[in-house]
């Protein structure tokens, strides 16, 4: 079971401050973990934990990078093959009560100023979880345009639900083959066509 998706910033924006990640687009699946506390309560733990996921996330990409030896370059409208093409991968493993109350796995795909996170059980299939993370960072990059200067993801945030209601229904991993994707695929264009 997927507990959530994440895009958020890795590397400087003009409005952040050098170090500082933000969140731009996250879903939680499956239930609250403490439900019978306050509701604004519950927002802000929830918040907290995004964002400190967000900020371990940042630190793992931008170890890759400097093991690398690429510094993180900025956003060119148009390519996004090739950005997915050069993206770093990597795997997280986060101990029970950092941030979440249990063990999570966490999977990240850092595609130049961006990273998509899955946060997943840590039994879960991590090739599968692969797979899936990498088709909605692509449907993202290309159908979204997420790479654009000033790409407002929040307002595409229905697209992005829509993407997830397909790939990833109630947060549970799909065994996809060529032809079931492609079907997802041609449902997602009538979607977005319309």
């Amino acid at each position: 079971m997927v507990c959530c998706f994440l895009i958020h910033t890795v590397c400087s924006v003009n409005a952040l401050s050098a170090g500082s990640s933000r969140v731009l687009y996250s879903r939680v699946f499956g239930p609250e973990d403490n439900p019978e506390t306050d509701p604004e309560r519950r927002r802000l733990l929830q918040k907290e934990r995004l964002l400190h996921l967000a900020r371990r996330v940042r630190t793992a990409v931008g170890l890759c990078h400097d093991a690398a030896g690429s510094a993180c370059v900025e956003c060119v409208l148009g390519e996004e093959a090739v950005a997915l093409g050069e993206a770093e991968f990597g795997v997280l493993r986060l101990s029970a009560g950092e941030p979440f109350p249990v063990e999570r796995t966490v999977l990240w795909l850092g595609v130049q100023n961006l990273a998509f996170s899955l946060v997943c059980d840590v039994h879960e299939n991590l090739l599968l979880a692969e797979g899936t993370l990498r088709n909605l960072a692509r449907h993202c990059m290309e159908e979204l345009r997420l790479l654009g200067p000033g790409s407002e993801i929040l307002l595409k945030s229905d697209r992005i639900d829509a993407l997830l209601h397909r790939y990833l229904p109630h947060g549970q991993l799909l065994f996809l083959n060529h032809r079931f994707t492609h079907l997802l695929d041609k449902e997602l264009s009538a979607y977005g066509s319309k």
